[in-house]
Parts: structure tokens; C-alpha cells; sequence
């Protein structure tokens, strides 16, 4: 008997020995690394080293959005170096990811291709709400919640990530397009800034950060008063200026240190009056830094001014940190401490079966019988290990999502849909995987005139999508009617003959399946092209007691 088939979460042993392991955020205002020891007895992790470079990927050319040559040069040279200090402290592993800047240029994959043949580094480019979730592992690895509710908020150059949690399953994360960088580039071209161009900029904020607010203050229960948390480069600037000036030197570390509203508020009406040459003669204020600094700190006070907060608390952890101790879930180096975080992926994918109300008992068995067609052939047919399988899954999920939107065409509304659910624990290119498989479960095959299939360019990426939906198709076919009909498939390979015979056994031993037999040979066609083989299905029926 098929049953439905979890995801299964391997967890290997723990070695006993130390390991070294670096992190790579590539963001829109600038490139940092941080390269970590691990504990695994522990588990924890500390700082060894810590790395930064502004490479300003969000400056992009006006006209076409694409990432500017010298930018994406200068971030090369960057990365190259930070793989030189990493392997030097004898990093086991480099783990990169990109976000806003080159997630929104239409150059952006084409830059990572580029990062990925003269560094061979891959760099995992990554949805904002992922962004979100990483920020929220990383504050947690640095700060104890005790289960009280917490905000956070994350200005980079792009973006801004607000983020509510208890230390347990994140309630609300989003991704709202403001950042330093961005909202500098685009309403600001006074020096000092005029009033005018000041009350727009507040309005758009405003305006902008609305939605992520009011999402936040609907996961708060009655009664509850949160703790504002406030992480990277602007937040951290801001703080270092406060306590120079206060306590007349920068602590050593920022994690901790307090900034009021009234505070806040002070230094934006002096930072406005100020020209950007002026502004980078503050003490700890860097040039780089001066050009940005107003827009960012304007995103923290209406945002500040919208929760209502009057006080932030830094954290210096945030999502480099995070990409860590993603790690460590995934390589089971975390068992207590954020435990639900390791099955994060099934949980995302199965609320967006729920959401477009899919039928999930059905999905649940398309599911298990595309992992049994996989495994069965894998080493034989195919050659894919655990994370296409893992893709393979989710697809098989929600794969008939698109029929919340239509019948018509509906594997073409399930790309879409699925592309753009906010699946978090994956990378963008996981995403466009999935949303590709689940596209490819009917009708035509992958095609190279497919602008969703072409959005994968590297080759190994669309061979799985080719293979893996003639799978899928194979497994929707044994679930015709939707009614369980089909209780296993047994699959024999004859490599002579290039021949597949597939052993189907029936739930009921009076039911002949006919419509399942009729839909594998409609939708076999694909497996067969694919695989060069001839698929031969025939119905076993065990013998009645």
C-alpha cells in the first residue's frame, strides 16, 4: 500500500570536531562575510571574523535596470577576496546569497552565472520574505526572546524586512521595497535636502511601510507590547553616532545598546540640515555611508512612529548569521532550539496547498507515488539525489493549485501561483524549479520558446525539470479519479529491451483502474521521449482471500 510519503529529513551524525563554515550576504548597499566556528556539542557558533565591502549592486544603470559592468566587476574582485580570507581560516564551506538588488535586475541571474564560472561560488539568490525568515534565525541566535513577542525591524539598501516572533515560529514576515540605498537614488536630489523633497520622502514611507505595519500589529495578541529590535548597517550607524555622543566612545558591541524615539527623531532633524560632505565629518561616519544615512534613518522613525514604539534595541546578528544557523538546521546540528525550523520547507509549501485549497489527500498521494517512481528508477534512469527529490515533492503538492484560479489552463495558473507564494526555506531558483515542474505536470512538455522554462539558465536546472515533470506526470496519472484507486507500482527497468514495466496493484481487487490506465497511456508519451524507453503498465491484482 502507497501511503502518503513525508518529507524524510536525514540527519547525519554529529561530528565531535569544530567546524568552520563562512557566510556571504550580497546586498544592495554593500558585500559582507562572516566566517564562523561551530560548536556542534553545543550547539553554537562564535565570530572569527568579519568582513565588508560597499559594493553599491542597487546603483543600476536608469534606463534598463540592469546592474552596472564596473559594479558587477568590483563585486567579483570583492567575493574573490572574501573566498581568499574564508579558505584561509579554513572555511569547510562558503555559502552565498543575493538579494533585492540583483533579484530585481533583469541581469541578475546572468551576474550570478557570471559569479558561478570565474569564482565556481553559487550564490542562492533569495526571496524577500526569505530574507526575512534568515534575519529572524540570525536575532535569534543572538538574543533571548524568553517567549515574549518581539518586532524587528532590517533597513538595508533595498529593502526593509519587519518581523514578529516569540522565539518559536515567526507570526508575520515581509518584505516592503524601501531601502537607503533605493529611496536616496530615487526622491532625493537636494544637498541638503530640501523641505519639500524631506515631507515627500516621509509620505512615501509612510505610504510604502503601511501594509508590513499593519500586518505586524495583526499578529500581536490583546495586550501584548513587543520589543523592538533593530539590525545592520543604517540601524548600527545611527546607534554608534548616539553613543559616541552620549557616553563619548562606540562600545564594542552595539547588541543591546538602546536608541529612543526622541533620540532618533533629534538625529534625523540635524542629519536633514546637514550636506552630505558635512554629514560624513561626524565622527564614525563613513562617505559611503553619509550619501544613504538620511533615507535609512527616516525608514526607522515613521516606521518606529507607525508600531508605536518609543524604544529599539540593536542586535548585531542578522542575515548573515542567519544563513549559519540555516545551515545548521539543515545539516542537523540543531535539535532543540528552533527545532520546527527544520521542517520550515514542508510546512510553506502545505500552507499554500491550503491556501489555494488544493485536495490534499490526492496531492499527498500524486506525491508518494512521483517519490516511489523516483527512487525506483534513480541510479537507473536518473542520477538526481535528495534536493531535486525535495523539489519533486512540493510540486507534487501543489501541483493543481492553478484550479483555484481556473480549470482552463490551470497548470500554467499553478506556475504562477506557486511562483510567487512566498515559499520560504527555498532559494529563488528552488522556487522556479517547483513552479516549472508543477507547470510541466500536463499538456506540453518544456519548451525552449517557454519564457517560465527559459528563466532557468542553468542547464542542469532545466534537465531536472524535463525529467522530473515526466515523473510527475506519471504519478498525476495513477491518481486519476482522485479516489486512492491505485495502492503501489512497482517499477522494472529491462536495460536491453529499454523497456519500463510498470506493476500496478489496485486498492480494490475488483476495480480494472480503466481511467488510470487510459491516463498513463496519455501521459506517458513525455517519460518516453525523455528517458528513450518504452513504458509498459499492466494491472496486478493480488489474489482474494
Amino acid at each position: 500500500m502507497v501511503n502518503s510519503l513525508p518529507l524524510v529529513k536525514i540527519t547525519p551524525p554529529v561530528p565531535e570536531q569544530e567546524r568552520i563554515l563562512a557566510a556571504i550576504d550580497m546586498g544592495t548597499n554593500s558585500l559582507h562575510m562572516v566566517v564562523v566556528r561551530i560548536n556542534p556539542s553545543l550547539p553554537a557558533f562564535t565570530i572569527i571574523a568579519r568582513e565588508k565591502e560597499t559594493v553599491r549592486l542597487g546603483d543600476r544603470e536608469p534606463e534598463t535596470g540592469n546592474l552596472k559592468t564596473t559594479v558587477m566587476a568590483q563585486a567579483i574582485t570583492t567575493m574573490r577576496r572574501f573566498q581568499d580570507i574564508a579558505r584561509s581560516l579554513n572555511a569547510e564551506n562558503i555559502i552565498a546569497v543575493a538579494t533585492s538588488a540583483v533579484r530585481e535586475a533583469p541581469n541578475g541571474r546572468e551576474f550570478l552565472q557570471q559569479v558561478q564560472s570565474e569564482l565556481d561560488l553559487q550564490v542562492d539568490l533569495i526571496s524577500g520574505y526569505e530574507e526575512a525568515r534568515r534575519i529572524y534565525l540570525g536575532v535569534l541566535s543572538g538574543m533571548e526572546f524568553n517567549g515574549e513577542p518581539h518586532a524587528i525591524i532590517d533597513i538595508g539598501g533595498g529593502s526593509t524586512e519587519l518581523i514578529l516572533g516569540d522565539g518559536d515560529e515567526p507570526r508575520s514576515l515581509s518584505s516592503t521595497k524601501i531601502g537607503a540605498v533605493r529611496l536616496t537614488k530615487e526622491f532625493i536630489t537636494t544637498d541638503p535636502i530640501s523641505n519639500n523633497e524631506f515631507q515627500y520622502l516621509q509620505a512615501y514611507i509612510r505610504g510604502t511601510i503601511e501594509r508590513a505595519v499593519d500586518d505586524l500589529r495583526a499578529h500581536l495578541k490583546p495586550g501584548e507590547q513587543p520589543r523592538l529590535v533593530g539590525t545592520s548597517g543604517t540601524i548600527e550607524t545611527i546607534a554608534a553616532i548616539h553613543a559616541r555622543e552620549k557616553l563619548g566612545n562606540t562600545p564594542g558591541s552595539l547588541t543591546g545598546y538602546q536608541l529612543t524615539l526622541k533620540d532618533l527623531k533629534d538625529i534625523v532633524n540635524r542629519l536633514r540640515k546637514l550636506s552630505c560632505a558635512e554629514r560624513a565629518a561626524i565622527p564614525g561616519m563613513s562617505d559611503r555611508r553619509a550619501e544613504i544615512i538620511l533615507a535609512g534613518a527616516l525608514i526607522l522613525q515613521e516606521t518606529m512612529t507607525m508600531l508605536g514604539m518609543d524604544s529599539l534595541t540593536l542586535c548585531e546578528r542578522a542575515l548573515r548569521e542567519g544563513i549559519i544557523v540555516d545551515w545548521m538546521l539543515a545539516h542537523g546540528l540543531i535539535e532543540d532550539k528552533l527545532r520546527y525550523q527544520s521542517a520550515v520547507r514542508q510546512r510553506s509549501v502545505l500552507k499554500i496547498a491550503h491556501k489555494y485549497e488544493v485536495d490534499l489527500e490526492s496531492a499527498e498521494r500524486v506525491a508518494a507515488f512521483a517519490l516511489s517512481l523516483f527512487d525506483q528508477t534513480q541510479g537507473s534512469l536518473h542520477q538526481w539525489g535528495p534536493e531535486p527529490r525535495e523539489l519533486l515533492w512540493a510540486a507534487a503538492i501543489v501541483h493543481n493549485c492553478g484550479l483555484h484560479v481556473s480549470h482552463a489552463a490551470h497548470h500554467k495558473h499553478s506556475y504562477y501561483l506557486i511562483r510567487n507564494g512566498e515559499l520560504l526555506g527555498y532559494t529563488d531558483t528552488d522556487i522556479e524549479i517547483i513552479a516549472n515542474l508543477a507547470r510541466y505536470h500536463r499538456k506540453n512538455p518544456p519548451k525552449k520558446k517557454h519564457d517560465n522554462y527559459n528563466s532557468l539558465t542553468d542547464k542542469t536546472h532545466r534537465k531536472m525539470v524535463k525529467q522530473l515533470s515526466a515523473i510527475l506526470r506519471l504519478a498525476v496519472a495513477l491518481d486519476r479519479r482522485q479516489i486512492g484507486a491505485i495502492a503501489q507500482v512497482d517499477c522494472h527497468y529491462q536495460p536491453e529491451a529499454k523497456e519500463l514495466h510498470l506493476k500496478i496493484q489496485p486498492t480494490d481487487p475488483q476495480d480494472d483502474c480503466v481511467l488510470e490506465l487510459w491516463s498513463l497511456e496519455q501521459k506517458k508519451g513525455v517519460f518516453e521521449a525523455e528517458y528513450g524507453l518504452k513504458v509498459i503498465p499492466k494491472l496486478v491484482k493480488l489474489p482474494i482471500n
